[in-house]
């Protein structure tokens, strides 16, 4: 145990920690601000705590080089994000992770997140160095302090990044950038053709109750798909006033529940991770309901079921996922090398047409498009406008994300709400 802890602060000794400034540099070690902030924010809430976090963190001091990597980089992550090499997740045909520890040194090992909540409780126990966090999880891990703002002079590939995943509400508080974008992409409206013969262009196909899909629909178990019953209603039902899916008042957040009740009575099953939609649709249980392509892809590639997807008239919630660094990072040098390289061209065209998203830069979509001609058009990659109607997964809090004060539901009331809703 002291050798271990020897070796632990001899690494992030490695890191040279500089000058504050309030730009684009930041900590890999908690600043005193970090510390300030709750140690044990809800584990299911990003209300005051992360509200209080976006509005007045103050910037950070960050590193102003990165030594030898330390020789290991444990990682929390998506699934079908850390694919290869030592201990990433094994599927055949596909490796980005080799070409890292070769390079580095680094020997990578990641555990897989059920969802957000999960992966939030992962970071809190200081066993991992980093982690891709959804736009609903980054809030919370700045105001409980788990991780750190970054240094982004220190990722030479970021200066590539599209300029509309840079400085994100969900990942950027006054000025400090807390990760590096993995990639982006939408929630879509998924289906089984032979069932769903006529292509839909509405989710009022999964919402509406005469739906005459009823008991094949499937729907995200996971409170943040309250957001999309408020983004179909924000379209259908413009008198409710709302402007941000993430931000409801009583009246808004009220109508969205009874929306999802509504909806519940013609879900066949929910899905949890994206193995449980895999299998759905694979086995005939599903047969509509929002995915991730990853999904898609899975299906189409290999389980004799082929199925399409849309991207609905009303638009959709959507991710854009960040890798950021843990203010306890055993190796914060593989770290910052970790995200340095998975913003890289080929290793990010690699995993974003793996996973099925949009890679973050144009040198990443050249080399999307030596995999897969077409893909960044696809996948709206450069397309700014589109993605203007994609609502990225954020924390829920208390003080309205759209300015209105402090009468808005937080994460607890969200989490409160999907269980009475799912009665699970």
């Amino acid at each position: 145990m002291k050798k271990h802890r020897i070796l632990a602060l001899a690494a992030v000794a490695a890191v040279v920690v500089g000058a504050c400034s309030s730009g684009g540099t930041a900590s890999t070690a908690p600043s005193a601000a970090a510390s300030a902030a709750p140690s044990a924010a809800p584990s299911a809430a990003g209300s005051a705590a992360a509200s209080e976090a976006a509005s007045a963190a103050p910037s950070q001091c960050g590193p102003t080089s990165v030594g030898d990597g330390e020789g290991a980089l444990n990682l929390v992550a998506w699934p079908g994000y850390v694919v290869g090499g030592t201990g990433g997740e094994q599927v055949t045909g596909y490796d980005w992770v080799t070409p890292f520890e070769t390079a580095t040194g680094c020997k990578v090992n990641v555990k897989v997140g059920v969802d957000s909540a999960n992966m939030v409780q992962l970071m809190k126990t200081g066993q991992y160095d980093g982690v891709s966090a959804s736009g609903d999880a980054t809030l919370r891990l700045i105001a409980g302090g788990d991780v750190s703002g970054v240094n982004l002079s220190l990722i030479p590939n970021y200066k590539d990044v599209f300029e509309g995943l840079k400085n994100q509400p969900y990942n950027t508080v006054n000025g400090v950038s807390y990760g590096v974008p993995h990639g982006r992409g939408a929630n879509v409206l998924m289906y089984d053709p032979t069932v769903v013969t006529t292509a839909p262009d509405s989710w009022s196909v999964v919402f509406d109750a005469n739906s005459p899909y009823k008991g094949k629909v499937t729907a995200y178990n996971y409170a943040i798909y309250i957001a999309d019953a408020a983004l179909y209603l924000m379209k259908t039902q413009p008198d409710l006033g709302i402007k941000d899916p993430y931000a409801l008042d009583q009246a808004q957040f009220d109508a969205s529940v009874a929306l999802l009740k509504q909806q519940k009575t013609l879900i066949g099953k929910y899905w949890g991770t994206a193995q449980d939609e895999i299998d759905g649709f694979a086995n005939g249980d599903m047969a509509i309901g929002t995915a991730w392509l990853y999904q898609q892809n899975t299906i189409n590639a290999g389980t004799g079921k082929k199925v399409a997807s849309v991207t609905p008239k009303e638009g959709a919630t959507g991710w854009s996922d960040t890798w950021m660094i843990s203010s306890k990072a055993a190796h914060p040098n593989c770290m910052y090398k970790w995200m340095d390289y998975i913003i890289s061209p080929k290793a990010n065209a690699d995993v974003t047409v793996y996973f099925g998203e949009a890679p973050v830069s144009a040198p990443a979509c050249v080399e999307a498009e030596k995999q897969s001609p077409g893909w960044c058009e696809q996948f709206h990659a450069a397309d700014e406008a589109y993605f203007k109607n994609i609502y990225y997964w954020n924390t829920p809090t208390t003080d309205c994300l759209d300015g209105r004060g402090p009468i808005c539901k937080d994460f607890d009331a969200w989490t409160q709400a999907w269980t009475e809703i799912t009665g699970s």
